[in-house]
């Protein structure tokens, strides 16, 4: 770190259902004077948060619009349906596509997964939010692909998810904007992708403590002359006359 970046905040933006602890954990062990203001952000308003310069980064859901944007993709996630507790469904290990062909299904205006073909029935209304669905699927009303984190963020008692393997599933990426690749998210960058603190890509430093040492280590001992001193095993025997 530094000097410029004490007293400097990171703000990091993520959306439902991504959990950032692990590596807010990470960067509070590494960079102690430099702490992590979170910014949760619904998965429809984050490009704009991160474009108006609302946070320095932010875990997003692809697709997204990346224009002027930089984006590391880090995982997918199981696509599940949400069903009522007593819905044929949730008497199976997992649900195939063709299994909701006579289901009215939801699909949220903040919708994170990219459908070529939406499953189900078109249902009576489009939920503003996952969470309205949800609260609509309590109701009888219909079911709801999603994220299986986003089920879990929105369990209740009497609804259940089942693994639907063949639907399109959601990946979560870390992005930031490309003109503004500062160095303390390079750091996080370095985090996210598991580098660790003496990473040659990383650009944490050894400490000032460290490199005189590994100097006069190296250096090879003199003697009380001031020349260098021989290894015994390099000295030459003195010449004897026959």
């Amino acid at each position: 770190m530094t000097d410029g970046e004490t007293g400097r905040v990171f703000r990091l933006a993520y959306v439902p259902g991504v959990t950032p602890a692990k590596w807010v954990n990470v960067w509070t062990e590494r960079m102690p004077s430099v702490p992590v203001t979170l910014v949760a952000v619904p998965a429809a308003e984050v490009v704009k948060l991160l474009r108006d310069g609302g946070a320095d980064a932010g875990f997003v859901r692809l697709p997204v619009d990346r224009d002027g944007l930089s984006a590391i993709p880090l995982y997918v996630e199981t696509t599940v349906v949400v069903v009522p507790k007593d819905h044929a469904a949730a008497a199976a290990d997992e649900v195939a596509i063709a299994d909701l062909t006579d289901n009215e299904v939801f699909h949220p205006l903040d919708d994170t997964i990219e459908w070529t073909v939406r499953p189900g029935l078109p249902a009576f209304t489009h939920p503003a939010t996952t969470a309205d669905a949800v609260e609509l699927v309590a109701a009888g009303s219909g079911l709801l692909l999603v994220p299986q984190s986003l089920a879990r963020l929105h369990h209740r008692r009497d609804l259940t998810y089942r693994p639907v393997p063949d639907a399109p599933q959601s990946q979560v990426a870390l992005a930031w904007p490309t003109d503004a690749t500062t160095d303390l998210v390079e750091d996080f960058i370095g985090i996210v992708r598991g580098r660790t603190v003496n990473s040659s890509r990383g650009r944490t430093p050894a400490s000032p403590a460290e490199k005189p040492a590994q100097r006069q280590a190296q250096k090879p001992a003199q003697n009380g002359s001031g020349r260098r001193a021989v290894p015994a095993s390099r000295k030459r025997k003195g010449y004897r006359p026959r």
